[in-house]
């Protein structure tokens, strides 16, 4: 998992934390995993392979999910779904600068 400060996000992602608005962890602690392993596919290895466009990370110590915005485009109802996920649970939303975003502005 990777493990970079928020000014070193790349403009083409949005970072989905694993923390609610009012503060508090979401549960389950390995929802990351589920959604990358939801969009991952075997490989000709037969190997499970993660999507290029979600990936787990730790941002500020803590786990959340990097979703390139290049998502939109290849599987928007995917990203629809991901985006109404992190509406419903009400998770925090951060752009390229780590300023929160409505989920709103995306969809």
């Amino acid at each position: 998992m990777e493990k970079e400060p928020v000014a070193t996000q790349t403009h083409n992602e949005i970072i989905i934390e694993s923390k609610t608005r009012e503060g508090k962890s979401f549960r389950p602690s390995d929802w990351v995993d589920r959604m990358c392993s939801s969009y991952a596919t075997f490989g000709e290895d037969r190997k499970l392979k993660y999507s290029p466009y979600l990936k787990p990370k730790v941002l500020n110590g803590g786990r959340c999910l990097a979703v390139n915005l290049k998502l939109k485009t290849s599987n928007p109802e995917g990203f629809a779904q991901l985006m109404h996920f992190a509406e419903e649970n009400q998770l925090n939303v951060l752009d390229a600068s780590g300023s929160s975003i409505a989920v709103s502005h995306l969809i």
